[in-house]
């Protein structure tokens, strides 16, 4: 893992997001993800600067797993390193319109 993967996965294990489990290097499709929430579909990705060269590569997994039913979100590593807090608060806003609504207690 990157230290960005390191970092970031300090915040997601053991179902400290949210209480959702993620895992990291999770396979879908032909594809690994870097972590992924199963239950959510919700798989986050980190770019370094070798992503800059690789965009249209990136687009196309991005539309192929969405197209599987994934939401794709994507973090720059110097983001997840130098500004934690608002990668965390983006991810907790991915999960808040992904989850499904709590049901009413009949």
């Amino acid at each position: 893992m990157t230290e960005a993967e390191q970092h970031l996965w300090r915040h997601l294990r053991m179902r400290q997001m949210a209480s959702y489990k993620f895992r990291r290097q999770h396979p879908a499709l032909s594809y690994i993800l870097d972590f992924a929430c199963i239950d959510l579909k919700l798989a986050i990705e980190l770019d370094g600067g070798q992503h800059a060269n690789n965009i249209e590569a990136d687009e196309m997994r991005t539309k192929a797993l969405n197209h599987a039913g994934w939401k794709v979100v994507r973090f720059w590593n110097n983001d997840v390193l130098t500004n934690t807090e608002a990668v965390l608060l983006e991810i907790y806003k991915q999960i808040g319109e992904i989850q499904p609504p709590s049901q009413p207690s009949p």
